[in-house]
């Protein structure tokens, strides 16, 4: 994998981990509406990084609408790849 395809995933992984974690948070909060705000900062910005992505690399998930030839067998399966553990 390439270096900037996977600064990007890890880009795109920390930005759904933002979220998951402020869905926790409001969870316990629901009316803070602060952290409403910042929560719907971080959903937007995972999309941006999800779309930028996928339009240079392909489908992260058999979710996404595909062209033909059908292009979720294309990638390596996640078991496939090779992660740099100090690449950032």
């Amino acid at each position: 994998m390439d270096m900037n395809r996977e600064k990007l995933l890890r880009e795109l992984m920390a930005a759904d981990f933002a979220v998951i974690d402020m869905n926790l948070y409001l969870d316990t909060h629901p009316n803070d509406q602060r952290a409403i705000l910042i929560y719907n900062v971080l959903v937007q910005r995972a999309k941006m990084l999800r779309d930028n992505y996928e339009r240079l690399y392909g489908p992260l998930t058999p979710m996404t609408p595909s062209k033909c030839p059908f292009e979720w067998i294309n990638e390596p399966w996640p078991w496939q790849r090779h992660y740099s553990p100090f690449a950032l």
